[in-house]
């Protein structure tokens, strides 16, 4: 029986993608306890946990931006527990429901942040990537929205206090209660989002491909040795 070595290359990935997943999971858990994650504005805060669950999407893939936005969720559904308000009046309507709506959609906002950006950078070329990153980082927040609020209308829109706001905006149909209510937040999201997440995953992505054990650049070792044998060949 031969007894093969484990690849240390392969090791030290894994490492590393453990390494970047616990930070970024450590960065929800300290936003979503902190002024720094909501900006409470009326009935609906504005989030900037999108960002690590983003950057996490761009710079792990689709199963990390799955990941980070189970924790965003998870810390989501907490907030109902007293934190916030709107959480916790929608949580004595309904926990079970709440649960669905605060962390199925954001792992689905993750997932798909991931596949996004795993779509669009493809051909690994420098300007693909970084444009891959910059449309990524802008449909972060609005997968979040649109998971978050087609659920929200899914499970809530024919109750009592769904249908105050309702009756407050004018909303003539759930379509126009979502843009409403939504309304400036929205935007705002979307633009921290894109700066914060752009920002942020270009720098990670650009060390990484300084590093020659990542797998996006070769090590001196290997470009070395292929001009070794480039040589030895124009000698023969």
């Amino acid at each position: 029986m031969i007894n093969k070595e484990a690849d240390p290359h392969e090791e030290n990935i894994t490492v590393a993608y453990l390494v970047k997943l616990v930070l970024l999971a450590a960065v929800i858990v300290l936003m979503a306890f902190t002024p720094l994650g909501y900006l409470r504005v009326g009935a609906l805060s504005i989030t900037f946990l999108v960002v690590p669950v983003t950057v996490g999407a761009i710079v792990l893939g689709p199963f990390g931006g799955m990941i980070l936005g189970a924790i965003f969720g998870t810390t989501s559904f907490v907030q109902c527990f007293g934190i916030d308000a709107f959480g916790t009046t929608l949580f004595l309507i309904s926990p079970i429901y709440t649960f669905i709506f605060c962390i199925p959609t954001r792992m689905l906002m993750g997932l798909f942040a991931g596949i996004a950006f795993k779509a669009l950078s493809g051909a690994k070329k420098k300007g693909v990537r970084i444009s891959a990153v910059f449309v990524t980082s802008i449909l972060g927040p609005i997968f979040n929205t649109i998971f978050f609020m087609s659920a929200l209308c899914a499970c809530f829109y024919n109750t009592d206090y769904i249908q105050g706001f309702v009756t407050t905006l004018g909303a003539s149909n759930p379509f126009v209660f979502v843009i409403l209510f939504v309304g400036v937040n929205g935007i705002i999201e979307i633009i921290v989002n894109f700066a914060a997440c752009s920002a942020a995953s270009i720098a990670i992505l650009s060390a990484e491909s300084r590093n020659p054990s990542n797998g996006y650049v070769k090590s001196t070792e290997k470009i070395a040795g292929k001009e070794t044998k480039d040589k030895e060949i124009k000698k023969k």
